[in-house]
């Protein structure tokens, strides 16, 4: 039992942290018929229907919640950048702080599924409802996802060493954090300021 509600929290706090479809559909980065909406654990989702991006996401996914469960996960940033000319446009950042007392001697700390649920829900209507202030995102673009993990960690080769690709001069906007009980998840989106609103 203990062994579905580990998994059960791992799929929270992957769905809670990792919410790149709902951020790639609301940011116009694929066109909006690319998407299907489903509904799972009582969450509304939004599941990409292109197979390169599904593949991609689907493996991913799977590799985060092997280093969530070992407590290896540090940070998982979201980046969004011109697909002209590769400057990055907006950083969606998941701060991730494990127990490290339930990772090394599996002790148990109890939080309703309800409870995560609803910490998960009210995070993300919070990335649904900042996408009404950032800069309208007016040309193609493409992503990519950067984890940041503990030294000792194991990388799958296909995996590759990357920059921080950081924002020169961000605005920045810290939104709610959550808390399985086993991992809390600080959520942090930088973005490039438009030039015109500098003026």
């Amino acid at each position: 039992m203990e062994r579905v509600r580990a998994k059960f929290w791992q799929w929270g706090l992957i769905r809670g942290v990792w919410c790149g479809c709902s951020i790639l559909y609301n940011r116009g980065v694929y066109p909006e018929e690319s998407f299907g909406k489903v509904k799972k654990y009582g969450l509304p989702m939004l599941l990409t229907q292109d197979k390169a991006v599904k593949t991609f996401l689907t493996n991913l996914t799977s590799q985060l919640s092997e280093w969530l469960e070992g407590g290896k996960l540090q940070r998982i940033v979201l980046v969004i950048m011109s697909k002209a000319t590769g400057e990055v446009l907006e950083r969606w950042n998941f701060n991730i702080i494990t127990d490290g007392e339930v990772v090394e001697k599996g002790a148990v700390k109890e939080k309703s599924d309800k409870e995560i649920m609803r910490e998960i829900q009210a995070i993300m209507r919070q990335v649904n409802s900042c996408i009404s202030f950032l800069p309208c995102l007016d040309e193609p673009c493409i992503f990519d996802v950067l984890a940041y993990t503990d030294s000792d960690t194991t990388v799958p080769f296909t995996w590759m060493e990357s920059d921080a690709k950081l924002i020169e001069n961000p605005q920045m906007v810290k939104l709610h954090s959550f808390d399985t009980k086993i991992h809390k998840v600080d959520t942090l989106v930088s973005y490039k300021v438009d030039d015109l609103d500098e003026q």
